[in-house]
């Protein structure tokens, strides 16, 4: 947290560097129930050159407006588009996203205008251990119209899977269950970091 004698734009001249830890429940409403996802084309979350793919409070202020609106018409969350085509996925207001098609794992590419979540790098390194293909790439927003299967990660919001996306007034419905990719990745990692599995990956540290 920025302080110190400065109202004019600028640097602050000094940093206090704050921890807060307290205990959380499901980051969405629908606790562990599928998410249903609204398509935003009208507003961006982030631009190339930005601080879209930086961890501060910048990166979620955009969002509130869409969000805001998407919530009051029933949806779960908002998914991006990117800011120059407004036709490839971007990620989801909190959240990376996952495509699956075919037994293949399709997420968008870390381009300076996403986060490259800790959550998301551990499902894709999880995937590839039980032997799926995955890919980080372009990302339409038409191959959401095949997906076979769409979830989310991140820090709060953990593996979540999505029951539907709506775009431009359609809405595409998927699969979810325990024996989905969701579910499966899901069970693995929460088995890491818990315990309950071997950590081959030296994720956790023992605290004495």
């Amino acid at each position: 947290m920025g302080s110190g004698p400065v109202l004019g734009l600028a640097p602050a001249p000094e940093y206090t560097f704050l921890i807060y830890a307290s205990p959380v429940g499901n980051y969405f409403k629908e606790g562990v129930a599928p998410l249903n996802l609204y398509v935003e084309d009208e507003f961006h979350r982030a631009s190339r050159g930005g601080a879209g793919g930086v961890k501060t409070i910048t990166n979620y202020a955009p969002v509130l407006k869409a969000l805001t609106r998407a919530k009051n018409r029933g949806f779960s969350d908002v998914l991006y588009l990117d800011s120059v085509n407004k036709k490839n996925l971007e990620e989801v207001s909190s959240c990376n996203i996952f495509v699956v098609k075919d037994n293949v794992l399709s997420t968008p590419a870390i381009k300076g205008t996403i986060l490259s979540g800790v959550t998301r790098q551990s499902i894709i390194e999880i995937a590839r251990d039980h032997g799926y293909q995955v890919e980080e790439r372009t990302l339409p927003v038409d191959e959401l119209i095949d997906a076979d299967e769409v979830f989310c990660t991140g820090t709060a919001v953990g593996v979540a899977p999505v029951g539907s996306i709506t775009y431009q007034s359609k809405r595409i419905e998927y699969k979810t269950s325990a024996r989905s990719f969701c579910g499966e990745l899901f069970s693995t990692l929460v088995g890491i970091q818990k315990g309950l599995l071997e950590d081959k990956k030296g994720w956790t540290v023992e605290i004495d």
